[in-house]
C-alpha cells in the first residue's frame, strides 16, 4: 500500500502529534508499505529526505515561521526587556513553521508519488492542501483529530475575553476535517465525545477511538541508568515526581508546583522533575524560586530518547494537572514504565488514570487534592507498587502494534468506501 502522512507537526517538534505521527509512518514503512510523509520544512526551505534505516520518505515543504508559538525543537529564549518594557515573543528569532502557499507543491509530489490513501493528522494550512488535492483527485482520505481547542487559544492571554465563542468556531473547524473523509479517528471515546455532535447520526463519516499507542519494548520497567540519571542531577532513593511534556500555558504545570509546594511540607526530601520545554518554562522558573522550591524542583529542559525513559523509570509517581488531553501519551509512556499517576479528572485523562486503581483522578484546579494525592503516593510504597502494576496492565491496551494493524484495515476501508 501508498500511503501519505500530512501533518503540519512533525519529528523533530515534540509533542504527542509529532511522536504519533514519527512512530506511524515507521512502523507502516517496517510493515511493508511504502510512506511518503508531508510536513512542513523547520529549516524555511522545500527538501526531500529518504531514512536508509526506516525507508520513510519526508517531503519537507517550504515553509515560514509563525513567531507566536515555539517550534519545540529550539530552545524558548527567555523573556527579553528593553528599559524594564518586554519585547513581544513575535520579534525572536524562535516560531513554529506552516508551508508557505503548499498546494502546488503538494500537487505535484502527490501525483508523483500516486497514493493509495492519505492520512491527515492536522487541521492547520497543509491540511486545507491536501483537502484541496482529495477533492479533485478523489483520493481515499483518513483523518485523525488530536486537539481540543483550548490546545491553541489556552497559548493567548489576549484571547481571553473571547475564548469560547473563538473555541466553538474551532471546534466545528476540527470537527470539518473528520467530517469529509472515508474515515475518521480520534485518540479516546472521551475525545470524540468533546468533538463531534451528540447526535452521531448527523455525522455520517465513522470516527472510531483508537490509541495513538507507544512501543513497549522501548518504554518497559527497569532499573534507570545511573549515567543517565547523574547527567540531570538526579540522586537515587529520593521521593521524586515526574512531569512530562510541553511546557506551555494549557498544560497547568502552574497547579503542579503549587501543589507540589503543599507537598514538600509533608515530605521534605521530595523531588519535582519537569521536562521539557515551552512559553511557560521563564514564568514558572521564577514561580520556583519565589517559593523557595529551587533544591527541589528541577527543569531539564527538552529531553529525548533514549534518556528520556530513564527519567520516567527514576520517579516514583507520574503527575499531570492538564485539563486540555485527547488522550496524553505522557501518560501511557508513565504508566508503560510502572508509574502510579496523578491527574485531573477532564478532558480524556481518566480513561488512562483510573482513579484508585492505577493512580489518583484529582478535580481540575485543586491543587490540595492534587498535592494530597502527592503526599500519599510519595509515602506508600505499597500503594505505589499496587498502583504501578496496574499501570503496566493499562498500557498494554496501547501497544503501538496494535494501533498499526488497526490503521492498516483502516486504509483499506477508506479505499473500499471511496471505491463504491
Amino acid at each position: 500500500m501508498k500511503i501519505v502522512i500530512a501533518s503540519d507537526i512533525y519529528y523533530p517538534m515534540t509533542n504527542g502529534v509529532a511522536v504519533f505521527a514519527k512512530n506511524l509512518a515507521e512502523g507502516l514503512s517496517k510493515a511493508g508499505h511504502e510512506v511518503l510523509v508531508l510536513c512542513p520544512s523547520f529549516k524555511g526551505r522545500y527538501y526531500r529526505h529518504t531514512d536508509p534505516e526506516t525507508g520513510v520518505t519526508t517531503v519537507h515543504l517550504k515553509s515560514k515561521r509563525f513567531p507566536l508559538y515555539p517550534d519545540q525543537i529550539e530552545k524558548v529564549p527567555e523573556k527579553k526587556t528593553v528599559l524594564g518594557m518586554p519585547i513581544p515573543r513575535f520579534v525572536y528569532k524562535t516560531g513554529i513553521w506552516f508551508p508557505w502557499n503548499p498546494y502546488d507543491k503538494v500537487e505535484e509530489v502527490l501525483n508523483e508519488f500516486q497514493p493509495d490513501v492519505i492520512h491527515l493528522q492536522t487541521a492547520e494550512v497543509l491540511a486545507l492542501a491536501i483537502m484541496k488535492y482529495q477533492r479533485k483527485y478523489d483520493v481515499p482520505l483518513v483523518s485523525t483529530g488530536h486537539a481540543y481547542p483550548d490546545n491553541i487559544t489556552g497559548q493567548f492571554k489576549a484571547l481571553k475575553p473571547v475564548k469560547k465563542p473563538v473555541d466553538a468556531m474551532l471546534r466545528t473547524y476540527m470537527a470539518s476535517f473528520l467530517k469529509h473523509s472515508e474515515y475518521a479517528t480520534m485518540p479516546t471515546e472521551m475525545a470524540i465525545d468533546d468533538l463531534v455532535p451528540q447526535n452521531r447520526r448527523r455525522f455520517k463519516v465513522t470516527v472510531e477511538p483508537l490509541s495513538n499507542g507507544i512501543d513497549l519494548k522501548c518504554f518497559k520497567k527497569r532499573k534507570p541508568k545511573a549515567s543517565v540519571m547523574a547527567k540531570y542531577g538526579l540522586k537515587e532513593g529520593k521521593p521524586r515526581l515526574i512531569n512530562v511534556g510541553r511546557v506551555d500555558p494549557e498544560k497547568s504545570i502552574d497547579n503542579v508546583i503549587e501543589a507540589f509546594a503543599g507537598a514538600v511540607k509533608k515530605v521534605p526530601e521530595a523531588e519535582l522533575v519537569i521536562v521539557g520545554d515551552g512559553i511557560a518554562k521563564s514564568d514558572l522558573v521564577k514561580m520556583v524560586k519565589k517559593m523557595g522550591l529551587e533544591e527541589n524542583v528541577k527543569f531539564t529542559g527538552r529531553v529525548m530518547l533514549p534518556d528520556l525513559v530513564d527519567l520516567y523509570l527514576s520517579a516514583d509517581a507520574f503527575v499531570t494537572a492538564s485539563e486540555t488531553e485527547t488522550q496524553g501519551i505522557v501518560l501511557i509512556e508513565g504508566a508503560a514504565c510502572g508509574l502510579p499517576l496523578i491527574a485531573v479528572d477532564a478532558g480524556a485523562v481518566k480513561e488512562l488514570c483510573q482513579n484508585h486503581k492505577n493512580g489518583i483522578l484529582c478535580e481540575p484546579g485543586n491543587t490540595e487534592q492534587i498535592a494530597r494525592a502527592m503526599v500519599k503516593l510519595l509515602s506508600d510504597k505499597e500503594l505505589r507498587e499496587k498502583y504501578g502494576e496496574a499501570s503496566l496492565e493499562i498500557a498494554k491496551k496501547h501497544d503501538l502494534r496494535r494501533t498499526l494493524n488497526r490503521f492498516i484495515e483502516i486504509y483499506q476501508t477508506a479505499i473500499d468506501l471511496n471505491s463504491q
